[in-house]
């Protein structure tokens, strides 16, 4: 049975359904209604589960990464994500945007060149990501470094964006099998947008 819990730290809720091994959810919200409702709409159709108020063990280690995360921590990307349910182009597109490291972006085009398909087939993947903000769909942007869309609002983007400037300078290549994601300094949109 899949647990569903949420947590109110420091005035935002963070929320995660899982098992007591894999993850099939998180989320982050300003109410406890939004942070469940996100998680709701991840679990697999006909699976059951439980909203439970207590964390388990697991659960709770999730809780403080996905918080870990929303501060702008460099944060391990280690977890179990359960995605067999979700379609093999989503799962291709969740993995590279895993990809990109805290204090860069990448462009929804670049994430088409490794993943495959266009631009709009991955802001479609983004917009419907079970696992914000654990699969950084934020450090996902518009090829001219402005922010393109954001479920919880580009404001909430751009906060994340700022949370996770770290200096760089340089944009770099990370492999993706045959393929390449081409990553940039949070610094790029950033400027672009006027806020550094």
């Amino acid at each position: 049975m899949i647990g569903v819990y949420a947590k109110n730290i420091g005035g935002t809720w963070f929320g995660v359904a899982c098992d007591e091994h894999r993850v099939f959810g998180t989320s982050f919200a300003s109410s406890e209604q939004h942070a469940l409702r996100s998680l709701l709409d991840g679990i697999p159709f006909g699976v059951p589960f439980q909203t439970f108020s207590t964390p388990s063990a697991f659960a709770e280690n999730v809780l403080a990464l996905v918080k870990d995360v929303y501060d702008g921590k460099d944060a391990s990307q280690g977890l179990p994500l359960a995605m067999e349910h979700l379609s093999a182009y989503t799962r291709r597109v969740l993995e590279v945007a895993s990809l990109i490291p805290v204090g860069y972006v990448a462009s929804y085009g670049s994430v088409a060149n490794a993943a495959g398909g266009g631009p709009r087939a991955v802001g479609n993947v983004m917009a419907a990501n079970p696992f914000a903000p654990v699969v950084p769909c934020h450090r996902v942007v518009s090829s001219d470094f402005t922010l393109g869309g954001y479920g919880g609002g580009l404001d909430v983007k751009l906060d994340f964006l700022v949370r996770e400037k770290r200096g760089y300078t340089s944009p770099k290549e990370i492999p993706v099998g045959e393929r390449k994601l081409m990553v940039f300094p949070v610094e790029f949109v950033l400027r672009k947008l006027g806020k550094v």
